[in-house]
């Protein structure tokens, strides 16, 4: 289970890592239009704040990708808390933005979450 836990906090930390790039460098793209579901004006005029969104899923990629990396009670540590920043975040953004993100990263969290609690 330890290592169907790992590959699973892997996975999320590479999602995390792709919508960074989406976010800060694609953003005004038709990729990432789609994804999002905006439109060039949108996309233009929001560049920044998707900059920023960005970033902080960079945070959680990097959180993730260092528990992986350390190991042990301090790396179940660190997998467990950026698991659950992950689906804290897409539960506010289920909430107040789109109910995709539900199945982009809520669910992917809470099955990866599961997953290290039975294993730990």
């Amino acid at each position: 289970m330890q290592i169907l836990a790992n590959i699973l906090v892997g996975v999320l930390a590479v999602l995390h890592a792709y919508i960074l790039v989406l976010e800060m460098f694609l953003w005004q793209t038709p990729r990432a239009r789609a994804a999002f579901g905006t439109d060039p004006e949108f996309a233009a005029a929001s560049a920044p704040l998707a900059a920023n969104q960005g970033l902080y899923n960079g945070f959680l990629a990097a959180g993730l990708a260092w528990g992986l990396i350390v190991g042990g009670d301090v790396g179940f540590q660190f997998k467990v808390f950026f698991t659950l920043c992950v689906i804290v975040a897409g539960v506010y953004g289920a909430a107040t933005a789109t109910k995709r993100i539900l199945f982009v990263q809520v669910i992917p969290g809470a099955l990866t979450l599961a997953a290290l609690l039975l294993a730990g």
